[in-house]
């Protein structure tokens, strides 16, 4: 029987590579996919990406999504109260972990891991160490579709948002930027690939800045 588990959503390149190697091994069932969603603006939060676009991404799928809503100027206490609260509804159903796309950054882990220990829940990390070279080129070959929606202006311009995610992409990326951008140099969503039934549809919008980070904006088709 397979585990059923929890995966921190965010609806771009690692997450989607977490739920390939989560499926590739057979032992789990995703009970959900969390994502955390900015109240005021109606997107996932830090990627920029609009909600319906989101829904639409776990419909293809084919997995059931929890939001959960932050504030735009959210303190750690209050998303860690709203995670939390997340967390205990699915812990009262047998859910015991959580996984997460992190790679290499060890203190993102160790926190996450502190706040599921405190409830009697653990984290699984199956990208962790992953080389992140690799691990990009991976989710290129094996056909995922994916857009930069968000980069962040100290360390990469305002060409590199709204481009796919492809060879083109990671070979104009600059050697201090990590092609993974585990460092938060990039943020993207993932729109089409061997885990989907259906591409999601969406035309590419504006770019704005906002807090020293690029955002392009995608809006949903029609369908």
């Amino acid at each position: 029987m397979k585990e059923r588990i929890l995966l921190s959503w965010s609806g771009g390149k690692d997450s989607c590579m977490t739920l390939y190697e989560i499926e590739k091994t057979h032992n789990y069932e995703i009970a959900t996919l969390l994502t955390t969603v900015t109240e005021d603006y109606d997107r996932i939060s830090m990627h920029g990406v609009r909600r319906v676009l989101l829904e639409r991404q776990a419909q293809s799928l084919g997995l059931p999504l929890q939001k959960i809503y932050i504030s735009v100027n959210s303190s750690n206490q209050e998303y860690e109260s709203k995670m939390e609260e997340a967390l205990r509804v699915h812990q009262k159903c047998g859910v015991q972990r959580v996984a997460f796309g992190d790679i290499f950054l060890a203190d993102l882990r160790k926190y996450r891991e502190e706040n599921l220990f405190k409830i009697g829940m653990k984290g699984l990390f199956p990208i962790w160490k992953r080389d992140t070279r690799e691990l990009v080129r991976a989710f290129v070959h094996l056909g995922f579709k994916a857009i930069v929606t968000c980069v962040d202006s100290k360390v990469l311009d305002r060409s590199f948002v709204g481009k796919p995610i492809d060879e083109d992409f990671l070979g104009e990326l600059p050697a201090r930027a990590d092609p993974c951008g585990e460092n938060g140099e990039f943020h993207s969503f993932v729109f089409a690939g061997p885990l989907f039934q259906e591409e999601i549809k969406f035309s590419v919008g504006e770019v704005v800045s906002r807090d020293s980070f690029w955002f392009c904006d995608l809006l949903p088709l029609n369908i």
